[in-house]
């Protein structure tokens, strides 16, 4: 027979021959840790996803986004750190020593926390969830107040910059109406100059035809002469001003064009940050604390299992190190 067929006889024999020492002390253990795993209370898990404290904002895009006051992520850090184990338990008059521990995670691709907790009494673990949420919305939205304030803050100067923008634009169209007013009296006038210096000057076109005047005919012609020269003088006076009159007219149109669009930028800003106080919402629970269907400890079959192959492996082991003992005895 080949060596290996006879060492493993070999074994084999051992095995049967001392059967009873590995048997019987595995079947008790097994045994034992069963009715173990039956009087250990159970344990279950309960969790809950708690939603921070967060604004919705509209980008320059005119999509909305989602901005969360603390970082889900510190979040689930600071809770994972026992950060608020103290506050609770001295909350819930409960011992710190066996405080169970609070695990959380910041789910995949959201702002969401899942907070979980494995506890024999499934309301004491839901009254430290709640607990949890409390004092979460205790720190989270006082910042949400202090961004509440802010946003008060800017619609409040944006309002008074628009009252005061409100206030130019009428001062401004009062200023436009008065200079209209006098633009229509300058051109009344330049009109007026221009029929008086056409009729002087068919006055003066028909003196000239006569070929014999008289003194005072003569004089009248000088005098027709010095009047023209005055209404033209004036009339290119009434027409300058004219011409400034209507470049303040332009400005003081630009100026509440100007203003009125700066009004409505101040309208829309005013309407978002309205819009962004609306959107603010409190930390909450998305998912309220919800026990697991079954205990999720103890897990009498894997215990039972585990004892099982420990217990087998270790008389076994037992059984061959008794067998070497005895032969070292015989050989003595």
């Amino acid at each position: 027979m080949d060596e290996n067929e006879i060492e493993l006889m070999n074994f084999l024999n051992i095995i049967w021959k001392r059967k009873w020492l590995i048997i019987l002390p595995t079947f008790l253990l097994v045994i034992a840790s069963g009715v173990i795993s039956f009087l250990l209370p159970p344990t279950w898990q309960i969790d809950a996803i708690i939603e921070p404290s967060k604004f919705i904002v509209r980008t320059e895009a005119g999509q909305f986004e989602e901005v969360v006051v603390v970082d889900p992520k510190q979040i689930s850090g600071q809770i994972n750190e026992a950060s608020y184990n103290n506050t609770i338990a001295a909350e819930l008059n409960l011992d710190i020593r066996k405080f169970p521990e609070l695990k959380a995670e910041n789910l995949i691709d959201t702002n969401l926390v899942l907070v979980s907790i494995r506890e024999n009494d499934v309301e004491k673990a839901k009254l430290i969830l709640h607990s949890l949420l409390n004092h979460l919305k205790s720190e989270l939205d006082k910042k949400v107040n202090i961004e509440l304030k802010e946003v008060d803050s800017q619609i409040k100067s944006r309002q008074i910059e628009n009252s005061r923008i409100e206030e130019e634009i009428k001062i401004n169209k009062n200023k436009l109406n008065i200079i209209k007013q006098r633009k229509k009296g300058i051109e009344k006038e330049v009109s007026d100059i221009g029929k008086k210096v056409v009729s002087l000057e068919k006055e003066q076109r028909l003196s000239l035809k006569k070929e014999n005047r008289s003194e005072s005919e003569s004089l009248a012609m000088l005098l027709y002469s010095n009047e023209i020269q005055q209404s033209l003088q004036y009339h290119s006076e009434l027409t300058e001003l004219l011409s400034s009159k209507r470049i303040e007219e332009e400005n003081i149109n630009l100026k509440i064009e100007n203003k009125e669009e700066r009004r409505n930028q101040l309208e829309n800003e005013i309407g978002n940050l309205e819009e962004k106080k609306g959107r603010i919402d409190y930390a909450k629970f998305i998912k309220e604390p919800t026990s697991s269907l079954w205990p999720v400890a103890p897990n009498k079959k894997l215990n039972v299992l585990i004892a099982g192959m420990f217990s087998l492996l270790i008389f076994t082991i037992l059984a061959f190190f008794l067998e070497f003992l005895e032969k070292q005895k015989v050989k003595s």
